[in-house]
């Protein structure tokens, strides 16, 4: 994702706000998963574990926020918490080194201020990869309106093995952390300041010169730029809504793992999915195979990843059925020609063009598809509703690449990029840039 003659990432250090661990005590329970993987019910859990746990700002209940509203709360908590010492910001501007350690993988990146680039088209050095949807665009953008802040970042991907990820290390290994924590789920949290001017100037050459994916954030990245685009509009001009915060990661180094993002239809039983999908083809031969798999789980998980062509794992009512060999006149009808072979051949691609569009007729909303990132969550979810759960795989990162290097959108929630950051360790303050 190398390219000189683009303009480049330009990753600017901020004066970070943080949780003040004389205030709060463990650091650990005021962070949270960010705001679009936290399952039903999980908000009172981490409510319940601090009272100034960051989900009250990033996913403010509006059982709890009064007349005021959910984004108009959030923003008198977190002035509230910064009134009150809770939220302290750091004395000087800094890129944040952070590492994260899990069971299964070993991350390190750096978090700052991303320019967004021009409103005609944006920063070309960053590549969306997926569609978004204007209410969760709205949602992020209000939320930031009025808090101020970005309260979370959002992951990039770059291949760079430079003098940036020399730095990242250089830090990680140098120096004691800023914080130290171990989250619920066993992964390990720390976090630098590098504040050196020259070692700043090192990583700006550096970055000067990459191309960054979004692998995770379009939303959030959408409410940015929109952000930037109306603080222009208004006369304010250049500020502090030009840049936006992430986290930017060296896949050469640290590579990212590339999950499933699975759906649930609430209410539409696993019986009447597969009539339905039996129903539809040609002289009602059925849109898809459907076969049911007796493997417990998980291990029928291997079923469907060993399945060739489009293929899903059907469940919520305890049988699983692998869904294959989708009808060709089926695929001819329902899936754009206008795009290429990869994204025509893409498991999320056929699932909406071809089973939720054309033959389920499932609204693309909340109220009809819920998207979970763990496939237990929603298999429970599917199980809570009375509804189906579609267990899909994952896309490959070469794919995604190829994809957005052409500018072209996989359908939204096509891809889990991991480890995901974790929200609360550190927030940008519009009011100290």
């Amino acid at each position: 994702m190398d390219h000189a003659d683009t303009n480049g990432l330009d990753l600017a250090p901020f004066r970070g706000l943080r949780y003040d661990p004389a205030k709060v005590g463990d650091l650990a329970l005021v962070t949270s998963p960010p705001y679009d993987v936290i399952e039903p019910g999980g908000i009172g859990l981490l409510e319940d574990a601090e009272p100034h746990n960051i989900v009250r700002i990033v996913l403010p209940r509006a059982d709890a926020c009064g007349a005021e509203g959910p984004y108009a709360h959030a923003g008198v908590t977190l002035r509230t918490w910064l009134g009150e010492g809770i939220l302290r910001p750091d004395p000087e501007p800094a890129l944040y080194v952070y590492e994260q350690i899990t069971a299964t993988a070993h991350q390190r990146g750096l978090i700052g201020a991303l320019a967004l680039g021009d409103g005609r088209g944006g920063n070309p050095a960053v590549l969306p990869h997926e569609d978004v949807m204007p209410g969760p665009v709205a949602d992020r953008t209000e939320l930031m309106r009025a808090t101020q802040a970005n309260p979370e970042p959002i992951l990039l991907a770059y291949t760079g093995d430079g003098p940036a990820s020399d730095a990242v290390d250089c830090a990680a290994t140098a120096g004691r952390p800023l914080l130290d924590t171990r989250t619920p789920d066993g992964t390990e949290h720390r976090l630098w300041a590098v504040t050196d001017p020259a070692e700043l100037a090192r990583i700006a050459a550096d970055l000067a010169t990459r191309q960054a994916l979004i692998a995770d954030g379009h939303h959030r990245w959408a409410g940015y730029r929109r952000l930037r685009d109306d603080a222009h509009a208004s006369g304010l001009g250049a500020g502090a809504w030009d840049r936006g915060l992430v986290l930017l990661v060296d896949t050469a180094r640290y590579p990212l793992q590339v999950g499933a993002i699975h759906r649930v239809l609430p209410g539409l039983s696993v019986p009447r999915v597969l009539d339905e999908l039996r129903s539809h083809g040609p002289a009602g031969s059925g849109a898809f195979l459907s076969r049911r798999v007796e493997d417990p789980w998980p291990s029928v998980l291997w079923t469907l990843e060993r399945a060739e062509g489009p293929a899903y794992l059907l469940t919520g009512d305890g049988t699983f059925h692998l869904l294959t060999d989708p009808d060709p006149e089926l695929l001819h009808q329902a899936v754009r020609y206008d795009r290429p072979a990869a994204w025509r051949s893409l498991d999320a691609t056929i699932l909406h063009a071809a089973l939720l569009d054309h033959v389920w007729r499932v609204p693309d909303d909340p109220a009809h598809i819920t998207y979970h990132h763990d496939a237990v969550a929603a298999i429970r979810e599917a199980q809570r509703t009375g509804g189906s759960a579609l267990i899909l795989r994952p896309t490959s990162e070469s794919v995604v690449r190829e994809l957005a290097q052409q500018s072209v959108r996989m359908p939204r929630k096509s891809t889990s990029f991991g480890p995901k950051p974790a929200t609360g360790l550190v927030l940008r303050s519009l009011s100290l840039d």
